[in-house]
């Protein structure tokens, strides 16, 4: 006997043992798990309720009112609810997303042993209509002209500017910046930082831009509040809340957002916080800012996503048109 089946016979037993998991057990289907355990696994809370949205408009378009009835659903379902869509003139971007959540949520079936297949497999979606994000960015004077439409000589224009110094220099999400506390105010090797806590619970650490850094400074001085190491960085300044603890919200900051841009005259489509992410990582990309340094700086899992930000090649400054002469 060679040496090799000496070893194996001495290891392998003399008659195989029983399985310990049979075919029929294996094939049985588990319970279709509520939906609720499914979104409870999605981190971010507007990506869960934008996912519940579709998921739930995708039953009422099947009928299902039933969670066992998701077993019935098949590629065909899946193919008409797409086309309802297109009919619909949905953009692209929204139905690969709609169609993003019904596949989540049917992997999360699979893995539950709830079904047999994903019927989205195989689904295709619509194609990016532009390597260029519709969210816009403003330019640099426009950029100059909001931060100093807030009154320096008041609370709230003192908050507002810090707010808008944080988002200009720093390409924070709305969220981002709303969940900031004077805590996340950190020392990283010197260098005084933001401690950002981004999608999927990830921290990130910013260095804090001298403009910005004054500008909170200038702002928790006249706040009161500098000494709460807990506090909520941002926090309303109207008589009826102020000194209540509680942070700046998403939709504080866009209605902020919102009259000063009419102050500064900006009149640009699809303004909002997100543009000024976008005028953030545009900047930093212009002055040559390496991408995949930007990448980090925004929190971007892909850096395919950076990229969308990338608009060196459509400067209007360098069009051919102001190349003519005659």
């Amino acid at each position: 006997m060679s040496d090799d089946l000496q070893i194996a016979s001495q290891v392998m037993p003399a008659t195989p043992s029983p399985r310990a998991l049979t075919a029929a057990a294996f094939h049985q289907l588990a319970d279709v798990p509520p939906a609720l355990t499914w979104f409870a696994n999605i981190d971010n809370p507007q990506t869960r309720r934008a996912y519940q949205n579709d998921v739930e408009e995708f039953m009422r378009y099947t009928g299902i009112t039933d969670p066992l009835a998701f077993r019935d659903v098949a590629r065909a379902h899946v193919l008409a609810w797409r086309r309802d869509l297109e009919l619909r003139a949905l953009g692209g971007a929204t139905i690969r997303r709609k169609l993003a959540a019904l596949s989540s949520l049917f992997e999360s079936l699979c893995e539950a042993n709830a079904i047999q297949g994903n019927p989205v497999d195989g689904v295709k979606r619509p194609k990016n209509e532009s390597t260029e994000g519709k969210t816009p960015a403003i330019a640099d004077h426009q950029a100059r002209a909001l931060l100093a439409a807030p009154d320096p000589s008041t609370l709230r224009g003192m908050r507002d500017r810090a707010i808008l110094a944080t988002l200009l220099y720093h390409g924070l999400r709305r969220a981002e910046l709303c969940a900031l506390h004077l805590i996340d105010l950190q020392e990283r090797r010197g260098v005084r930082s933001l401690r950002v806590h981004g999608k999927g619970n990830k921290i990130r650490y910013v260095p804090l831009h001298p403009a910005a850094a004054g500008a909170i400074a200038f702002y928790l001085e006249a706040a009161g509040h500098c000494a709460d190491k807990a506090a909520p960085l941002f926090q309303p300044v109207s008589n009826n809340t102020r000194g209540a603890g509680r942070a700046i919200t998403p939709g504080g900051v866009y209605q902020m957002l919102a009259k000063y841009a009419v102050g500064a005259g900006i009149e640009v489509d699809g303004f909002g916080p997100h543009a000024l992410r976008a005028t953030a990582a545009t900047n930093a990309l212009e002055h040559h800012a390496d991408i995949a340094k930007v990448q980090e700086w925004l929190g971007h899992a892909n850096i395919a996503t950076t990229r969308v930000y990338d608009r060196r090649h459509l400067r209007p400054e360098d069009s051919p048109t102001f190349k003519v002469v005659y």
